[in-house]
């Protein structure tokens, strides 16, 4: 139990996700709330709070996600376009059928 508590704090602490947002964020305070309560010692309560921290930590990191999302500036969506095969070749070949057309039109010495 205690490398569970460990695991939360490091993660919910001031260094990871806890530095991450605000610290008046109602996600945060809910997940620090559930990290300072402690492990119950029975079987079945420990892992409903085990669970109940990993809820917690998940909005965590969806909120730091979002926020994160917000905060960047898009990217250009043409510099990540990858052409498709079947287009390279119709490129391909247009340019070899313009290249056929224009040596066929030019005048034989």
């Amino acid at each position: 139990m205690a490398s569970a508590t460990e695991t939360v704090t490091l993660v919910l602490g001031e260094d990871q996700l806890g530095a991450l947002t605000s610290s008046q964020e109602p996600t945060l305070l809910r997940a620090q709330q559930l990290c300072s309560d402690g492990i119950p010692e029975r079987f079945l309560p420990s892992r409903v709070y085990l669970v109940n921290l990993a809820e917690a930590t998940q909005e965590l990191v969806a909120k730091v996600r979002h926020d994160d999302m917000r905060t960047t500036p898009p990217t250009r969506r043409w510099a990540w376009w990858k052409p498709q095969p079947n287009v390279l070749r119709g490129v391909v070949f247009a340019l070899a059928l313009a290249c056929l057309m224009w040596t066929a039109s030019v005048p034989q010495t």
